[in-house]
């Protein structure tokens, strides 16, 4: 059944350690920073990927992904990283079924086969792993097949044709500068500018 399409699994699994790793290093003094993501300070990047991870466990588990409250009150300054790894556990637990990649979810942006909704949260999580990234200074580097495999999603659902507007959760596209390297060109196609040159 999963070698009719590319199973993002172990894709997922990398790029939640990824971000899970990231999390770690945040301190309290850093949950007001600016991040890329224009909605977004370091504090609500962070209830949005807890929110975000909450929605595609239970999708996994075979709920209605619109019917989850993504907010995350009630967590301490310093539990993000607890708060994450929880909820990475519980997505990583619900997606271990090949069954789960082919059968029909319904995520926010349509109902569509299981692969291609994990595959989205692929590229939403290494995303807004590049923000936090982004945010804290550039610690650490990041995985490149993780954002190869995102910005070749992203060109895939997301084309220069398709409008970007309410419905869309990401802005129109910008342009990268020459020499970016794949995260720059993943962030440039989801409208997002390094801080550095915003």
């Amino acid at each position: 059944m999963t070698n009719e399409f590319n199973d993002p699994r172990p894709l997922y699994v990398r790029a939640t350690e990824q971000a899970a790793a990231l999390i770690k290093t945040v301190r309290p003094e850093d949950l007001a920073r600016p991040t890329p993501c224009s909605e977004f300070d370091v504090r609500g990047l962070l209830g949005h990927v807890v929110g975000g991870t909450r929605r595609i466990a239970v999708v996994g588990e075979g709920g209605d992904g619109l019917a989850v409250d993504p907010s995350t009150d009630g967590v301490a300054d310093d539990g993000w990283a607890a708060a994450y790894d929880e909820v990475r556990a519980r997505a990583l637990r619900a997606w271990e079924s090949d069954e789960r990649m082919a059968s029909t979810v319904r995520v926010p942006w349509g109902e569509v086969p299981g692969h291609a909704a994990l595959s989205g949260y692929v590229m939403e999580i290494v995303t807004h792993t590049w923000d936090l990234a982004e945010a804290l200074g550039h610690p650490g580097e990041l995985d490149p097949e993780l954002a190869e495999f995102s910005l070749a999603n992203a060109r895939r659902v997301l084309p220069d044709s398709r409008p970007r507007d309410a419905a869309t959760p990401f802005a129109a596209r910008t342009g990268a500068p020459e020499g970016a390297g794949v995260y720059e060109e993943l962030a440039a196609w989801l409208g997002r500018t390094p801080l550095s040159r915003a």
